[in-house]
């Protein structure tokens, strides 16, 4: 909940502008404004072939009398290809469950939007040794009941909560350690060729100056960029860091 629609305007701008100018290499650029920009940037970036558009957040429902929630077929109609589903402050702050995710990611795929599904552990399940537990409960309760067809179109992001905004950020090697539990994970339940098709991103206090270490891990993909992306230069810098 991040810049008016005037400064968000220019952020999205100064960003799709920099992809194009300074960007030769194949990548998948993604902005995920507030809803109040989503058309509006959506016909800005139309013309960035590298550049996509997601939302933040969807609703459970299709439509009904649910005052101020918004459906994905509103999403769809305005020109996203994402939506962020299960972001731990929807978890955490709005008491959103597994059950409630999986509501989500369905009628995401059945829009043909592609979810960026989002799990990862706090501090409390991590020090109580339970981290691998929680994530793999967190994709069984919420994707597993996909077929592969659908599984193939989600992007999958592990957001460490423990290391966002507390000033303890994970080691390379402890996000390649979670990044792998959730490609195996993915393995046991579909097979190895859907494992590996699916893109998984790390989204915990990611920036300019730990993306490189995070990024030569084998099993991350990208990032989920939180705070870094309210600058277009610093995050122009991490996309250049993934393409490198």
């Amino acid at each position: 909940m991040n810049t008016d629609y005037f400064t968000g305007m220019k952020l999205a701008s100064e960003v799709s502008n920099m992809i194009n100018d300074e960007i030769t290499s194949e990548v998948t650029v993604i902005l995920a404004p507030p809803f109040t920009h989503l058309y509006s940037i959506g016909q800005l970036i139309k013309d960035a072939p590298k550049v996509h558009l997601s939302a933040q957040n969807c609703g459970a429902e299709l439509s009904g009398a649910f005052t101020g929630e918004v459906s994905a077929e509103m999403l769809k109609s305005i020109g996203a290809r994402y939506v962020i589903i299960g972001h731990s402050e929807r978890r955490h702050l709005f008491g959103e469950d597994n059950a409630i995710i999986e509501k989500k990611v369905k009628n995401a795929l059945a829009l043909s939007l592609h979810p960026i599904f989002c799990c990862g552990e706090t501090p409390t399940e991590r020090n109580s040794g339970r981290h691998f537990q929680i994530i793999n409960s967190q994709l069984e309760e919420a994707l597993f009941e996909l077929t592969e067809d659908e599984i193939k179109n989600v992007v999958i992001a592990y957001e460490p909560v423990w290391a966002i905004g507390t000033g303890v950020n994970a080691t390379p090697h402890q996000a390649q350690e979670m990044h792998q539990i959730i490609r195996n994970s993915i393995k046991d339940r579909f097979n190895s060729t859907t494992s590996e098709s699916i893109s998984i991103l790390y989204g915990g206090s990611c920036n300019s100056k730990n993306a490189k270490d995070l990024f030569a891990n084998p099993d991350v993909d990208g990032g989920l960029i939180g705070g870094a992306s309210l600058k277009s230069r610093e995050f122009v810098d991490i996309v250049k860091i993934l393409v490198a």
